[in-house]
């Protein structure tokens, strides 16, 4: 089982102290094929000399608070981070506060840290652009000669490509956003989902008969605003349905905050305050403004019936 753990002072007394270990560093947005491959073959690394391996991130992405305005959209929460990290088998996440305290830190200084945190940590494994440190000083050629004066060694990574391009969390988002979901899904090695906490709408959709959880959302980068055919994880079910990805410029004079919308099929019972997890399978049409409610609601039945075919197409191939 994956141990989470908050701090450097907590590792530092926990029984990863006291035994080889294998550093995987990185904000690891996404956990795509790159970071797979980091993850992979510190496991290698951990094997051959009896240690354990462990993942060092950050509870936010370090831009947000460095140059705020302009940020990237997530391609993870750190909740499901975490978790596809243990579904990868890694034996510690060290999830740390990124505040200005850590930003500041000077990249030896840092690294100093690690190492009281980590006396027998033996290899830290990184991708070949990777930096740390007060405003990113820290380069390979840096980890190296600490490496030299602290007696652990680097492994570095090349770049994981696919159709002649390098596989990056940048890529993935321009996929999405794109909605070139079938790129974004090749690169992170499994469909794009994302992850909200179903929230009260205006209840509009439940007087048209298709009852929608509305979903409070990170800065998740979405697809194109549009109807999707999804499929979505509540507590351990997991269901079919449509979603709808915009600003409901029928309902709403613009401008209207965007919203997520997903319509679950067969679903009973209340959702306020659950986490859903929904993952789009194939785009519908673009969001539009009808020239009425009941017009909205002929299209919502509409989508509906395209979008159990769409799932009945795929039981049978």
């Amino acid at each position: 089982m994956t141990k989470l753990i908050y701090d450097l002072k907590t590792l530092q007394s926990s029984a990863f102290s006291f035994q080889p270990s294998v550093l995987i560093p990185g904000t690891l947005d996404g956990v795509h094929l790159g970071h797979q491959a980091l993850i992979k073959r510190a496991q290698e690394e951990a094997r051959a000399i009896g240690g354990k391996v462990v993942v060092m991130t950050f509870d936010r992405h370090p831009v947000s608070l460095l140059r705020s305005s302009v940020a990237p959209a997530l391609l993870t929460t750190t909740e499901q981070k975490i978790k596809l990290l243990q579904e990868l088998g890694v034996d510690a996440v060290l999830l740390l506060t990124f505040d200005e305290k850590l930003a500041e830190t000077p990249a030896a200084d840092f690294i100093l840290q690690i190492t009281k945190a980590l006396p027998k940590l033996h290899t830290i494994v990184v991708g070949a652009s990777w930096s740390f440190g007060k405003e990113g000083e820290g380069n390979l050629e840096l980890l190296n000669m600490l490496g030299e004066k602290f007696h652990f060694s680097v492994l570095t990574i090349k770049p994981i490509e696919l159709n002649g391009n390098s596989v990056s969390s940048t890529r993935i988002r321009k996929a999405i956003a794109s909605g070139d979901l079938n790129n974004a899904a090749s690169c992170l090695g499994r469909r794009y989902s994302l992850t909200g906490t179903v929230i009260e709408g205006n209840q509009k959709a439940r007087e048209f008969g298709f009852p929608t959880a509305n979903l409070l959302l990170p800065a998740i980068q979405l697809p194109p605003d549009g109807v999707y055919a999804v499929t979505a994880i509540v507590g351990e079910k997991k269901y079919q349905g449509a979603a709808n990805i915009g600003h409901c410029p029928t309902l709403h004079d613009f401008p209207f905050p965007k919203t997520v919308e997903v319509h679950l099929f067969d679903f009973v019972g209340d959702l306020y305050g659950q986490e859903l997890t929904m993952t789009p399978i194939a785009y519908l049409r673009p969001e539009k403004k009808f020239s009425s409610v009941e017009e909205l609601r002929l299209q919502i039945v509409k989508d509906v019936e395209s979008v159990k075919k769409i799932f009945k197409k795929e039981a049978r191939e």
